[in-house]
């Protein structure tokens, strides 16, 4: 055990941030100079989604917009399910959380006259998105923090340890429980907290087609909820139109930018398709986006984005993490239409926060992708994630930093010492492929719930705990999504293809009540074991 987490596992007086992406790094930046430490799993940014973020952040920073205009335009692709208050809120605190980004270093690009350059995004009535050479904004910022928090004395980062459960005592969460990543023998280290951040990022690699990196695989949100954590929203997964179908896995991502700056969407034939469907067309909220480009695929259409007259020869300068993806897999966008698909990219469901990020245990904050603080609804508003994450790492950092901590219980012990062995490759791959199968862009009853019934046995019997966890949230998301029936959103049931009023709400949910709609749903079913879709 490195010296430092032997030191953390002794210690009963700690702030701890689970996550190396942007939400916990300006989180911990945001606390120096109090005493606070990092545990991240990959090296600081590599494991975040963050670093892929290809769009920008969203801000009312460009004359004659406004963060009221922001705000509406959240509402509006939220369908009807964003908290407007919330979303106002954080759209009136991002000039101020861009102005920190810039102290911290992130070169935004600027115009001309110096001012912050920004560009229009799908369901944004305004151009208000801040990029970084075109595309490379997520992995700026993270460059950027990286740099920062490890220039800064207070921050202790620990690398290269798996959170793989919360330890609670009476209510509140009162340490975590880790162990080295790749080591199938390792024994649990305990360690004591009196405030605990978890920003662990989203679920994408739930599914078999996504942008995210491995680490997204819901950890965050199934320790929490393991723990007992009220669950919001879970059913409500966004799925980018635009991954670029070269055969890797993750999906690169072609940026809603691209589209922004007139790519289009056309068919095997060249014929585009989206003006049809919406009357913003290509630029018209991702859910509907991502069901148009679903259908056509599944029509056997095929689906291409194409920026040969908007961009052409400019291509590679503009979008440079795009061009070299599609150069990479034998593709010159200048010259070709990319071929593109859905994938799983943003979880607007996630742990329940209030608007200072606590969730429903005590001693227990979140922040990022893997908290839903109401602003998303339905359906996130384009380059939405990362300013959302930003002002709620603040809002977390000035809540614990003005609170009077709880007193250190006694250290618990080990959550579950369960071997930890190398998790294997094929139930993974299945509980993947059936997510995106049963749980993806369009769902019916009749999958969900074999997916809630084989996900429910997983979780159950998994003898493997990070697969266990995996399982916990593709249950909690598969669930819920059976549960609303109905369509709204990124939530697209065609056995319930419109709206219905009375379910104009947000989810709230708990891993109990996951458990009980899949125990009724087996009661249901005709006798055949779930096992063999995944062991």
């Amino acid at each position: 055990m490195p010296t430092q987490l032997h030191d953390l596992a002794r210690s009963t007086d700690n702030v701890v941030i689970v996550g190396g992406g942007l939400a916990g790094l300006f989180c911990a930046l945001k606390l120096a100079p109090r005493p606070v430490t990092v545990i991240s799993a990959a090296p600081l940014g590599q494991g975040a989604s963050t670093a892929w973020a290809q769009g920008g952040i969203a801000a009312a920073v460009a004359e004659g917009d406004s963060a009221e205009a922001h705000a509406a335009d959240t509402v509006a692709a939220g369908a009807g399910l964003v908290d407007a208050a919330i979303a106002l809120g954080i759209a009136r605190e991002a000039g101020a959380r861009i102005h920190d980004l810039l102290q911290y270093g992130v070169p935004f690009d600027r115009d001309l006259e110096g001012r912050l350059a920004v560009g229009r995004e799908a369901a944004h009535s305004a151009r208000r998105i801040v990029h970084v050479r075109g595309d490379m904004a997520g992995n700026a910022i993270i460059s950027a923090l990286t740099e920062a928090v490890r220039n800064t004395p207070s921050i202790r980062v620990i690398e290269g340890y798996v959170a793989e459960a919360l330890l609670t005592e009476g209510g509140a969460v009162t340490g975590l429980q880790l162990r080295p990543v790749g080591d199938a023998l390792a024994r649990p280290v305990t360690i004591a907290s009196r405030a605990l951040v978890l920003a662990t990022g989203g679920i994408g690699h739930l599914y078999a087609v996504t942008t995210n990196p491995a680490e997204a695989s819901g950890l965050g949100l199934a320790i929490a909820a393991r723990a007992g954590a009220v669950i919001a929203d879970p059913e409500f997964v966004q799925f980018h139109p635009t991954a670029i179908m070269v055969g890797r896995d993750p999906a690169p991502l072609a940026t809603e930018a691209l589209r922004g700056e007139g790519a289009t969407l056309i068919d095997d034939s060249g014929e585009r398709f989206m003006p049809a469907r919406h009357s913003l067309a290509e630029l018209a909220p991702r859910d509907i986006v991502a069901r148009g480009v679903f259908v056509e695929i599944a029509a056997g259409h095929g689906a291409f984005l194409d920026a040969r007259a908007a961009l052409g020869a400019r291509f590679s300068g503009k979008f440079p993490t795009v061009y070299a993806s599609c150069m990479a897999a034998g593709i010159d966008p200048a010259k070709q239409p990319i071929p593109v698909a859905p994938a799983a990219h943003y979880h607007m469901g996630g742990i329940e926060v209030d608007a200072h990020g606590r969730t429903s245990l005590r001693g227990l904050w979140a922040g990022g992708e893997v908290s839903s603080t109401g602003a998303h609804g339905a359906n996130r508003l384009a380059s939405n994630s990362l300013l959302e994450a930003v002002v709620y790492a603040a809002r977390i950092a000035d809540d614990i930093g003005g609170s009077t901590l709880p007193a250190p219980g006694r250290r618990a012990a080990a959550a579950t010492d369960m071997r930890n062995s190398a998790m294997p490759a094929q139930q993974e791959a299945r509980l993947r492929a059936m997510m995106t199968s049963h749980v993806g862009v369009i769902r019916d009853g009749e999958h969900l719930a074999e997916a809630v019934r084989t996900f429910a046995w997983l979780e159950r019997d998994a003898g493997n705990i990070a697969l266990r966890n995996m399982a916990t949230s593709a249950l909690l998301v598969a669930a819920s999504a059976w549960a609303r029936q109905e369509s709204r959103g990124a939530q697209y049931r065609i056995d319930y293809p419109a709206e219905r009023p009375e379910l104009k709400h947000r989810t709230r949910t708990t891993l109990a009540a996951a458990r009980e709609i899949a125990t009724s749903l087996a009661d249901r079913a005709a006798v055949r074991a779930p096992q063999p879709m995944i062991a």
